[in-house]
């Protein structure tokens, strides 16, 4: 586990003592990273650097290090902050349950894929949503929220596109508009589909 790691696990299990983040809710810990990293990063400001994975890691160990007392309290109520949200935005699917729904979104995610990953510039597309989500209120599945926006609209206008440099910026446009709007609603909006299996059903 890296630095990040450590120091959430530890708050996220003081927050609810039922999460195994080292097991079965391992994904919980990674995205509440991912979370943390871009919390952090957008108020940083490291956004958009080369660097700025590694400068966060640097401020973050020497800022641990002079205000340990601090950075706890931080993390206890960003954490807190954190859990409420994903309680609010994450769903679980059980089984079949919304399957004709489920099916055509990832239908839909998976046809737009191999245009995303030639996109030269979508880690930086990325990061403007993603900001953007975050300046809205929104610290919950930033990267996942961000990534599936930009997929989404891709694949609405995939035909109305004539070169690169203007459908990233008619992408991003149109994205930094729906984020804004999905920042400030209510309700869930990551599904996680889970198999019955999971939870011992048969």
């Amino acid at each position: 586990m890296n630095f990040i790691e450590i120091l959430l696990s530890e708050k996220l299990k003081d927050r609810n003592p039922m999460l195994d983040v080292l097991g079965s809710d391992r994904k919980v810990l990674q995205i509440a990273c991912q979370d943390l990293t871009n919390y952090l990063k957008a108020h940083w400001e490291l956004f958009g650097k080369e660097e700025g994975e590694c400068e966060l890691v640097e401020r973050l160990e020497k800022f641990y290090n002079e205000n340990a007392a601090e950075l706890e309290e931080f993390l206890k109520i960003w954490t807190g902050i954190w859990l409420v949200k994903w309680k609010e935005r994450v769903k679980l699917l059980i089984g079949n349950e919304n399957a004709k729904k489920w099916n055509k979104t990832t239908k839909n995610l998976n046809n737009v894929e191999p245009l995303w990953k030639n996109l030269s510039n979508r880690k930086e597309m990325e990061e403007v949503i993603t900001l953007t989500l975050i300046k809205n209120g929104e610290i919950c599945g930033t990267s996942i929220l961000a990534e599936n926006l930009l997929k989404m609209e891709l694949g609405e206008r995939t035909n109305e596109y004539s070169s690169e440099a203007k459908q990233t910026l008619t992408i991003v446009n149109n994205t930094l508009r729906k984020a804004r709007e999905l920042a400030r609603s209510k309700g869930p909006l990551i599904f996680v589909k889970i198999d019955k299996g999971y939870y011992g059903y048969s």
